[in-house]
């Protein structure tokens, strides 16, 4: 009850004596109270950080970082605060959104990202307005400086090739009958006919953008066929994709074709596998992601293998401006720096500045080497609908949506297939479900449903999920990453084979699978984001890819795409599904690693060889054309000299480089932080906290030690935190062995859910739900890094129990068990009282572990038991010094078939992989080596000077595994002078 005039501060007269406020009413307003100290007035106000980045000539792209800049009180704020933020000027409101700030979100920034118009206008009077959604009077205006167009954004003509109009070319063009046989239709589709020539007669860098289902994967295999028709000896191909699940397509559909027809050998390299050097050199294709490829070349782009590969694939290449294009941009502009013979090929959606893209892969004339097709020119037409529907909330919206869908399906594609995207795994079933009642309410309850319900029984029989099985007896399918390979296969081979009409998924099916139907309806263009807290817009690049599934080649002459928005974003969907935005660099937010890795491998040594590099990347070229977007006041030449001033400050800050007059050096630091592809900031949190590890502490305190110094990485920092999700997590911690104080929730809620994600997973503990335990096989994928990141950095410091420790640590989350002296823990169906009845040293002897197994267990465990006994390494290894300068280290594994280890509490096989530590007398680390896992192993470990002038001649060796123990089978002391 206040008049809008009055102060907040009025919200306050049950604890402020109202004098105070009517003088503090009277005398200030709320922007200079704000100046004012905390101890003073306790006002609590929002700043916002606006940036303005222009598109194009006609679009701004606004980021706004918005701030809890008060104190909070749950008397006062409750457990969330609401604020309405728009963009308007004189005459318009241009863009409208709630925001909601969640009391764990009060110390983080909350970004907000929307595009606004811009019309031709001497003087833009934009305003943001951030305005309270219960306090009175607390407003807050920013003017929107925009860059004027006709300076910073000069016009940039889009680059399109005008699809020629040519007879179809037959496949016998390609002259070579194992060629031809591997395609089963008979003529290449108009795109592909027009690129024949340049991909199969040329060696020149290719960029093609056209729509999704435009047969852009046959124009890469020309490339291929190519290399493998003019090339005598052995060359690699490389496939970068953008996700694993469709490089696992490309494994599947090339192991197919070219593996079993030609005898090319492909090799899939991302997370999922474990892959030897000889084997990557023996490969004829290699499908990979960024990432992955990143790290291999980070740290043998010197060595004959880079120098071996001849064709790169990238696919996606519009995904240069989403969270995953700085390390495209990296990897692409390192093998660009080496200089040897390599084609590229890009392979993308229509692009607005292809011709920039292209100069970024080399290609210097856009007429032979850019074929940029309008979103129209595709083999099969495409229809589309954009329908806007009202609400501010989401889920009501979502329910609106699903009788559209419903009438969707029976107006463009009641008997043929049809593809519902939506946004989340909760909203596959509430569709589907939504989709069966309204079929009922019609009168056909099954007309989803295209097989024999009979039949159908058996395949709904080999199901896991039950919501899924819920689902298939009506005709409707679900897919998306919470459910089991094994079920999502059966989903896809019944929507192959015509079995079920509709299935229901989230956006990745639209990367990774390749399932055309004639209908696809995407249900919502948004998706909750837990890093923000809030519901964020799909990118283009998503819907556009969701949108290419309709139409299946072969089957239809066109195919319809249902868009259902919010109708306030429908004339932005409707503009840019035809008329593709530029795509911008990210590099610069995110040049910190990639810099770094370039210091540690010796290519960047210079200031001025940092800005060399820079001048190969992608950031460089957009910089010249759309410096406004950049934020650049300066010229380009001091934009680039700053921004690599204050990177190598901030390496040098994190010590993993130092700087002096312009030569810059790696550090151990950096150059582990590169090797094991983690961040900087990791690799000096993992540092510090070791460095500050006690050296007396016993194995218990130790262990939860090191458990909390991994889950400090920044790694983990963005683990989600989904809406409601504290009330479960607070269940769970109950059943940890380590409690934390539950006030760190509020401020470190990410690192307590993956510390107790892992305790949970060491305790064996079963998870609630599917959400849980993507969030685990997330903290489970970085983790061998993390690891691996601590020993290194335990070796440094010269602390052996440190690094056995760490090393124990592994191996306890390799086989979901908290590390224990007890040799055996690793052995799954036994207790902890049944373990004290195994011999404390194993002999290699299988009939020696089955005296002591217990007589309560089934054959079926037994031999589960045996067979990772049998697994176990066995090795005997002799040592010799040599002058005192070098250790020489034989070993001989007994078993050397074992390349990785396979847990069914690990979510992929991890390589095996042996540690060789020497140390002295006095219990200090001398010197550690990595030994790959082989038959025979010699390696000569050479002894640091310090050492040798310690006087020490006493040393001891240790082997250890990084997956189980090792059984020694003899190891004989070949040199009186040491100790083994």
């Amino acid at each position: 009850r206040m008049w809008w005039t009055q102060s907040p501060l009025r919200r306050f007269l049950h604890v402020l004596p109202f004098d105070a406020v009517a003088r503090l009413e009277e005398r200030y307003d709320i922007d200079t109270l704000f100046t004012l100290s905390v101890d003073e007035i306790g006002v609590a106000v929002h700043s916002p950080r606006v940036a303005e980045k222009p598109l194009t000539q006609g679009i701004l792209k606004v980021s706004v970082d918005v701030r809890c800049d008060f104190e909070w009180n749950d008397l006062y704020h409750g457990s969330v605060e609401a604020w309405w933020m728009w963009v308007e000027d004189n005459h318009a409101m241009y863009h409208a959104e709630h925001v909601l700030i969640h009391k764990a979100q009060r110390l983080d920034v909350i970004q907000c990202t929307f595009h606004v118009p811009v019309f031709q206008r001497t003087t833009p009077d934009y305003t943001l307005r951030l305005l309270s959604d219960r306090w009175v009077g607390v407003d807050s205006c920013h003017p929107v400086d925009i860059p004027l167009v006709s300076e910073d954004t000069p016009p940039e003509p889009v680059y399109y090739t005008p699809l020629l109009r040519l007879h179809p070319l037959p496949v016998s063009a390609l002259h070579q009958p194992a060629f031809e046989d591997l395609y089963s239709f008979q003529f290449f589709n108009p795109i592909q006919t027009q690129l024949f020539h340049t991909m199969y007669h040329t060696d020149g860098n290719v960029l093609l953008g056209a729509p999704t289902g435009s047969g852009k994967t046959i124009v890469a295999e020309l490339a291929m066929l190519r290399l493998w028709n003019v090339q005598e000896r052995h060359n690699i191909v490389v496939y970068v994709a953008p996700l694993k699940a469709l490089a696992r397509e490309r494994v599947k559909d090339w192991t197919r074709k070219f593996e079993r027809t030609m005898g090319k050998r492909v090799v899939e390299l991302t997370g999922d596998t474990t892959v030897e050097a000889r084997v990557l050199k023996q490969a004829s294709i290699i499908v990979t992601t960024p990432e992955k490829w990143d790290l291999v070349t980070r740290t043998i782009h010197a060595t004959s293998f880079v120098h071996m590969v001849r064709l790169v694939l990238l696919d996606e290449v519009h995904l240069l401006g989403e969270d995953r294009g700085p390390v495209l941009e990296a990897i692409v502009s390192r093998m660009r720096m080496l200089r040897h013979a390599i084609r590229l090929v890009g392979l993308s959606t229509a692009l607005a500045n292809a011709v920039d893209v292209g100069k970024w892969m080399g290609i210097a004339d856009p007429a032979h080497g850019i074929f940029n097709f309008r979103a129209s020119v595709r083999p099969i037409a495409m229809d589309v609908h954009i329908q806007g529907f009202a609400g501010r909330h989401y889920v009501p919206r979502m329910a609106a949506m699903n009788k559209p869908t419903y009438h969707a399906i029976q107006s463009h594609s009641p008997t043929k297939p049809v593809l519902v995207f939506v946004s989340s795994r909760s909203q596959t079933r509430l569709t589907a479900m939504a989709l069966i009642s309204l079929a009922a309410l019609a009168g056909s309850q099954k007309q989803f449903l295209w097989e024999d319900e009979d039949i159908m029984a058996t395949w709904v029989d080999q199901v896991r999920d039950p919501g899924l099985k819920d689902t298939l007896v009506f005709g409707i399918g679900l897919h998306h990453a919470g459910l089991g390979s094994r079920d999502r296969e059966i989903v896809e081979e019944l929507f192959l084979n015509n079995k079920i009409q509709v299935v229901i998924c989230t956006s990745t099916l639209a990367w990774g699978v390749n399932l055309p139907a004639h209908l696809v309806v995407v249900k919502g263009t948004e998706y909750y984001d837990p890093k923000q807290g809030r519901y964020a817009d799909f990118p283009m690049t998503d819907i556009l890819q969701m949108i290419g599934r309709a139409g299946r080649p072969q089957f239809d002459t066109s195919g319809v795409a249902c868009v259902l928005v919010q109708d306030v974003k429908q004339n932005f969907i409707k503009r840019f599904i035809y008329e593709p935005l530029p795509v911008e660099s990210s590099l610069h937010l995110h040049l910190d690693n990639t810099l770094n890795a370039e210091i540690a491998n010796g290519t960047v040594q210079s200031v001025g060889d940092a800005v060399k590099y820079l001048s190969w990347t992608f950031l460089f070229q957009r910089v010249q054309k759309n410096p406004a977007y950049y934020r650049i006041d300066t010229t380009v030449e001091d934009f680039f000299k700053k921004l690599v001033s204050a990177i190598l400050t901030r390496l040098v800050q994190t010590r993993c480089c130092t700087l002096a007059k312009g030569v810059v050096q790696p550090t151990a630091l950096g150059k582990i932080a590169s090797a094991q592809y983690l961040e900087c900031r990791s690799v000096q949190h993992l540092h510090e906290s070791l460095e500050a590890l006690p050296g007396d502490a016993d194995g218990d305190s130790t262990t939860i030690s090191l458990v909390r110094i991994v889950c400090g990485c920044v790694e983990f920092a963005q683990l989600p935190i989904r809406p409601q999700e504290e009330r479960v997590v607070g269940s769970l911690a109950g059943q940890c062995r380590y409690q934390e104080r539950s006030w760190k929730w509020d401020t470190h809620s990410s690192q307590l859910k993956c510390l107790l994600l892992l305790q949970l997973h060491l305790g064996q503990v079963p998870l609630p739900s599917s959400d849980f335990w993507n969030d685990l096989r997330l903290v489970l994928d970085h983790l061998p890094r993390v690891l691996g990141a601590m020993m290194d950095l335990a070796a440094l410091l010269g602390r052996p129990s440190l690094v056995l420790a760490i090393n124990q640590l592994g191996q306890g989350i390799l086989y979901g068990y908290w590390p224990h002296a007890q040799s055996w823990w690793q052995l799954p169906h036994v207790t902890s009282d049944e373990l004290a009845l195994f011999p404390r040293e194993f002999d290699g002897s299988v009939a020696q572990v089955k005296q002591a197994l217990p007589r309560r267990l089934s054959d079926k465990q037994r031999q589960e038991i045996l067979a990772i006994v049998e697994k176990m390494p066995q090795l005997s290894y002799t040592t010799t010094t040599q002058h005192d300068t070098s250790v020489q280290v034989h070993i001989q594994v007994h078993n050397a078939k074992l390349q990785s280890i396979l847990s069914n509490r690990w979510t992929k096989p991890r390589p095996h992989m042996l540690y060789v530590l020497v140390v002295d007398d006095h219990d200090q680390l001398v010197t550690m080596v990595h030994l790959p896992y082989r038959k025979t192993i010699s390696r000569t470990i050479p002894l640091p000077k310090a050492a040798m002038t310690a006087g020490t001649n006493n040393y001891t060796i240790h082997i250890v595994s990084n997956c189980s123990m090792v059984h020694i089978v003899k190891s004989p002391s070949t040199d009186e002078s040491s100790i083994y």
